[in-house]
């Protein structure tokens, strides 16, 4: 299902421009991709902000431009790290037959027996890179960690076969380590067996 935004497009230049777009309430954007020059638009804060936090990041836009409807996802959101707003969006106009490749976040789920005996759960991944269809982009994958216990690792051959998604990352791309935590009576002996 796509999200309806209005868009206006809007001149391009003077910095003061844009200060003042958003002092109104707007973001300033771009569109670019299928079947369209890079277009510069501004949007409704409220209502992007609004359409994020009910249908998430990945979800499809369908952007009303000048009587056109352009069908979009979300390429790059620039946010200011000082007050926590939206600065810029790029979107990229898409055609919906097609297939696109997209991150996609990593969502655990469960509690790993390895972290419930004192483990420590390690994540250096946090995004899967998939390919499909843009209706049928998810908003995350979940990634059952139950069953994990200390020192086993869980990558991408290991979930690629339960997911409804073509995933792009190679098998051995680690989405999760349980490590074991470092022993303080080990480092001890270690000390003591040194000096001897």
């Amino acid at each position: 299902m796509s999200t309806v935004l209005s868009v206006k497009k809007r001149e391009t230049g003077h910095r003061s421009t844009l200060t003042q777009l958003r002092k109104g309430g707007a973001i300033p954007a771009v569109i670019y991709g299928y079947k369209l020059d890079s277009t510069p638009i501004s949007i409704s804060a409220k209502e992007f902000v609004k359409s994020i936090q009910r249908n998430g990041q990945n979800s499809v836009f369908s952007l009303e431009l000048e009587g056109q409807k352009v069908n979009a996802v979300v390429s790059e959101i620039q946010q200011c790290s000082l007050k926590d707003e939206v600065n810029h969006v790029d979107f990229l106009a898409i055609n919906m037959a097609e297939e696109l490749e997209a991150d996609v976040p990593i969502k655990l789920m469960g509690q790993s027996v390895g972290v419930s005996e004192g483990g420590i759960l390690m994540q250096p991944n946090l995004e899967l890179k998939v390919k499909v269809k843009p209706a049928e982009l998810p908003e995350s994958i979940d990634v059952d960690i139950s069953t994990l216990k200390i020192g086993e690792s869980l990558t991408v051959k290991d979930i690629r076969d339960h997911i409804p998604v073509e995933v792009i990352d190679e098998d051995d791309y680690i989405l999760v380590t349980i490590i074991a935590p470092a022993s303080v009576e080990e480092e001890t002996i270690d000390g003591v067996e040194e000096q001897e």
